[in-house]
């Protein structure tokens, strides 16, 4: 744990250049196809997020209140990743439990601590408060969608997807519109096509006349 701290140490300063994970976690993320594994890993990699803040938190270093905020920053598009992994995990209908349970229990430790520090009020806390009440903000959200039923999430999912693509065809010209209609008709009939292309299943030959049953 130490160690990965040191490294998020020295990469902070490359904060505005990188992704809101190390090339290290991308590649753990990669690696991780299963739902339930990658929540986990999200879920540390969160947890790493706050250490590191907690640490900067106990020294005076120029540029710290710069680190914090990037920090933070990470850590809440962290949280948006996990609520996107288990977004898509429950409209497949996968089971993602485990996955969330781990989540739940890291953004219930994380979010205390989170407030704690706001309530201590560092004195460099107007530079990175903005992000703070988001991370607070964005963990109380997403604290409540891990503990929410599955069935009743995918469901909202569904919902917000259809309300999504009724906007977007709302804004449409009406050519666009044309367009897409061309394009789902096309789809349809290639789909068509197919399955009548596919090869049927044949009856096995036989040597009984027509109406003769076998004896």
């Amino acid at each position: 744990m130490k160690t990965l701290l040191c490294c998020l140490l020295l990469a902070a300063p490359m904060a505005a250049q990188h992704d809101f994970l190390t090339a290290d976690e991308i590649d753990l993320i990669k690696e991780a196809q299963e739902p339930n594994l990658r929540l986990k890993l999200y879920a540390d990699f969160a947890k790493l997020r706050v250490d590191l803040v907690r640490n900067l938190l106990g020294r005076e270093k120029p540029g710290r209140s710069i680190l914090i905020h990037d920090t933070l920053d990470e850590y809440s598009k962290i949280l948006d990743a996990i609520d996107t992994v288990a977004d898509a995990a429950a409209e497949r209908k996968t089971d993602i439990h485990l996955g969330l349970a781990a989540v739940a229990a890291v953004e219930k430790a994380i979010l205390p601590m989170l407030k704690q520090i706001a309530e201590n009020r560092p004195k460099d806390l107007e530079r990175y408060q903005f992000a703070l009440t988001q991370a607070i903000d964005t963990t109380s959200d997403s604290l409540a969608l891990a503990e929410q039923d599955l069935g009743k999430r995918a469901g909202e999912v569904e919902e917000r997807q259809a309300a999504q693509k009724k906007a977007a065809q709302a804004q449409m010209t009406p050519v666009e519109k044309e367009g897409q209609q061309a394009g789902e008709a096309k789809k349809k009939v290639e789909e068509d096509k197919a399955a009548d292309d596919a090869p049927r299943k044949r009856k096995p030959p036989t040597l009984l006349r027509p109406g003769e049953k076998k004896q």
